[in-house]
């Protein structure tokens, strides 16, 4: 069992290691998803104990509440995260028309310069 947990593990950590070194935003934001889902994945398989329910011990072995309640924290604030960054992703399609990320830093570069042109010319006016 813990050897298909450990390549659960490598192979989403792989695929998105692999999706995160892609230039499109959505491949980045789902290489960010499937890196998260490994790292719960492997939470649960480090402290994958057999037992009874930790709600009423009875004496016999019972299994460990505390890494459930920290993968359960991991899965929320994975979840927070990936709904900000892609609304940002679509904020930023709306206002680039593109998710290549070479193409917006292109972008930036150019209104970056503008900006400073602008700038400088209202100095030199004040």
């Amino acid at each position: 069992m813990i050897l298909l947990f450990s390549i659960a593990v490598a192979v989403l950590f792989a695929t998105g290691s692999y999706l995160m070194l892609k230039h499109d935003l959505i491949r980045l934001l789902v290489g960010m998803v499937l890196i998260g889902n490994a790292a719960n994945l492997f939470i649960m398989a480090a402290g994958l104990s057999r037992g009874g329910v930790p709600i009423y011990p009875l004496g016999n072995r019972t299994s460990d509440p505390l890494v459930q309640s920290m993968t359960l924290t991991a899965i929320v604030i994975s979840f927070a995260v990936s709904a900000l960054v892609l609304a940002l992703t679509f904020r930023l399609y709306g206002s680039h028309a593109s998710m290549n990320l070479e193409e917006i830093a292109q972008a930036e570069e150019e209104q970056s310069e503008i900006d400073d042109e602008v700038a400088m010319a209202s100095e030199a006016s004040s």
